[in-house]
């Protein structure tokens, strides 16, 4: 009976929030479409074609993993952020907490229409990419994995971006001034084999380098890391993360006070 209950809870939140994304889908999953788009055209074509090939392939394939993660990254973070914080702003959050429902299922639910988001706008980047150059995959389980491995992390984190925001301007933060440097600086648009032995160094510590390459790897066989630690670190931040936020979600913070 209590696994009847928390499956209908947990169903009930995953179903509301595609709704709410694919009701507003203009807003929602064309802008992140057409922004790859522009990518792809300027990049891919315009620059990539006076860049020439970059580890034995062209610079097109080359990013096309990158963009491709990018979309996934964004839109798992922004999807799960900006509903559970719409939530907290209207109370109407105030109705799943009283319920006789556990902490973990209300947030594998928001973490699940995040990771869903992200996966949908990720498989049209993957379409659009078919128009500007091939698309192989050389590990399906390496590819698979990582992609959503990573979409569950980075909507975990905008749960926790979500609690601590106390206004709208809150949720704009992370991905401005962390989220957009990572991922711009986290291998997507060059290899770091062509930076300086310092800055390749400290190209290491960033988080989102890890997830680029695995997937590159996963799409074209090549990586600047080792993938299967990558693998590893991945699920360990997602354990930490997950425990953070269930730790606080079950003390209400950003919520009860």
């Amino acid at each position: 009976m209590r696994v009847r209950l928390y499956w209908v809870a947990f169903s009930t939140i995953v179903t509301k929030e595609v709704r709410r994304f694919t009701r507003i889908w203009v807003q929602t999953l064309l802008p992140p479409a057409i922004t790859m788009a522009l990518y792809f055209v300027i990049f891919g074509n315009l620059i990539g074609s006076r860049i020439g090939e970059m580890d034995g392939y062209n610079y097109m394939q080359f990013i096309m993993p990158g963009l491709i993660m990018m979309s996934v990254i964004t839109n798992s973070y922004t999807n799960v952020v900006s509903s559970f914080f719409s939530s907290k702003f209207q109370r109407s959050i105030e109705e799943i907490l009283v319920s006789p429902v556990p902490s973990w299922v209300i947030l594998s639910g928001y973490v699940l229409g995040g990771v869903t988001r992200g996966l949908m706008v990720g498989f049209m980047v993957t379409l659009l990419a078919l128009f500007f150059t091939e698309v192989t995959v050389h590990n399906i389980f390496v590819t698979m994995t990582v992609v959503v491995l990573t979409a569950i992390l980075f909507a975990i984190g905008g749960f926790i971006n979500a609690l601590f925001a106390r206004k709208f301007d809150d949720i704009a933060i992370v991905p401005t001034f962390v989220l957009t440097p990572l991922t711009y600086l986290g291998g997507v648009f060059y290899s770091i084999h062509l930076l300086p032995e310092f800055w390749q160094g400290l190209s290491l510590l960033n988080p989102i380098l890890y997830m680029v390459n695995t997937f590159r790897y996963g799409i074209l066989g090549i990586s600047d890391i080792n993938h299967w630690a990558a693998l590893g670190a991945i699920c360990l931040f997602i354990a930490v993360f997950f425990s953070l936020a269930l730790w606080l979600l079950e003390r209400g913070r950003g919520i009860r006070q």
